[in-house]
């Protein structure tokens, strides 16, 4: 693993810089027409001391992952909500985990009152409705009194995917702008995504994280890794149309939707810290680094250069039989990536995978889990976080858990 820097990869950067060209922000929160985007801008490093690691003092992470699907119940009620989360958290701090990481935006929507976004059907099994209380503040405050960090988890781009959300409530932002503005959107199968092309969308995304550090004393915002849904042409034709017809050298597609995500990942870095400095940023990308620059991820960028993350969480969801990609190549490729001084690596385990129907071989040990969380402690790494709640207490896990627990407590766990 190359050791972190006090100067970083600055020429990754001027290479960027180079290719794009320096364009400010136009639009701001004001929708644009149709051709608002002639270039992706290019985010400058930023003179700023990263702040200090809320683990420092305690040791390292080791999260986990609470997905929307945990969160909803057949009760809509605050009570059953509640204890829902309750049952959650607790199980979390009895094994010895630090941190949870929350899905409080999963579908264009909110799991908090929010001025850009509608409240979650997870709430009340229907989009836009109040559910009468705050879930956020509650599993904030809940999690902060067990002693316990909170992460909100959002994903940024997605409106929607086949049946889910059954219907978008009429203030979403799809209904609200997708006669006037349908080139904000991308269409993918049935799915639904924002289309970061556009500095209005990398805005109304940034705005969004920013309100929930100005309202709620998260520790953390985190996006997971959904960004581009596809490498088709057709997915953005329009909004790269422009950018060829008003830009004097125009991007490949593949490099010009890189730039839109960076864009979108630097402007939602500015505006967390501008609402808290403390406040830390960080993104779960797939493991395959080939993925990521498929999706427009340039995982190797944010790492290098201040100015775009915290933390980085690979998803390490591999065996170590994987024939393709074994778990321990993954974990060496990325405690290999160049990281500037105050970027963290973390790593993600599928702690699903031990509970059988993996198709790979290798998950049915008994014990992957915590080997795969010693070879990580041997990179070294800054923390674990394992996917998903929902396994913590099922009983084809509980060896797989008893066995994790053990292995945090030797290196991660004070």
């Amino acid at each position: 693993m190359f050791p972190k820097r006090k100067y970083c990869y600055v020429l990754a950067w001027l290479a960027l810089a180079a290719s794009v060209g320096a364009v400010g922000l136009l639009g701001g929160r004001e929708a644009g027409p149709a051709a608002e985007p002639e270039a992706p801008p290019v985010h400058a490093p930023i003179a700023q001391t990263p702040a200090p690691s809320p683990q420092s003092q305690d040791g390292a992470l080791a999260g986990v992952w609470v997905p929307y699907m945990s969160l909803a119940g057949k009760e809509p009620a605050q009570e059953a909500f509640e204890e829902n989360f309750k049952s959650i958290a607790n199980s979390a701090k009895e094994k010895h985990f630090n941190a949870l990481f929350v899905h409080v935006r999963a579908f264009c929507d909110a799991l908090y009152p929010s001025q850009r976004y509608p409240w979650s059907h997870l709430l009340t099994g229907q989009q836009g409705k109040d559910p009468g209380f705050d879930p956020l503040a509650f599993m904030v405050d809940y999690t902060h009194s067990l002693g316990m960090e909170f992460h909100a988890w959002l994903n940024p781009l997605r409106v929607s995917t086949g049946e889910t959300p059954a219907s978008l409530s009429e203030d979403n932002p799809y209904t609200m702008l997708k006669e006037e503005y349908p080139y904000y959107f991308m269409e993918s199968g049935s799915a639904l995504y924002l289309n970061p092309a556009y500095p209005y969308i990398r805005t109304l995304i940034a705005e969004g994280a920013a309100e929930i550090v100005e309202k709620y004393p998260v520790d953390g915002v985190h996006f997971d890794d959904y960004f581009y849904p596809s490498q088709e042409e057709s997915l953005d034709a329009e909004a790269y149309r422009l950018h060829v017809e008003t830009v004097s050298s125009p991007l490949p597609l593949a490099q010009w939707r890189t730039a839109n995500i960076s864009a979108m990942v630097a402007e939602v870095y500015d505006r967390v810290k501008a609402a808290n400095p403390q406040v830390k940023f960080g993104i779960s990308p797939q493991g395959n680094l080939e993925n990521d620059r498929n999706m427009g991820a340039d995982v190797e960028a944010w790492c290098a250069t201040p100015g775009y993350i915290d933390y980085i969480c690979p998803q390490l969801y591999y065996g170590f039989e994987n024939p393709t990609l074994p778990y321990r190549t993954a974990l060496d490729q990325w405690a290999g990536l160049y990281r500037c001084e105050g970027v963290d690596l973390y790593v993600g385990l599928a702690l699903y995978k031990t509970a059988g129907g993996a198709q790979e071989a290798g998950w049915d040990a008994g014990d992957v889990i915590s080997r795969q969380i010693l070879e990580a402690q041997s990179v070294p790494c800054d923390g674990i976080i394992l996917y998903s709640s929902a396994y913590l207490d099922a009983e084809a896990t509980q060896g797989e858990v008893e066995r994790a627990v053990e292995a945090l407590s030797g290196g991660i766990v004070p």
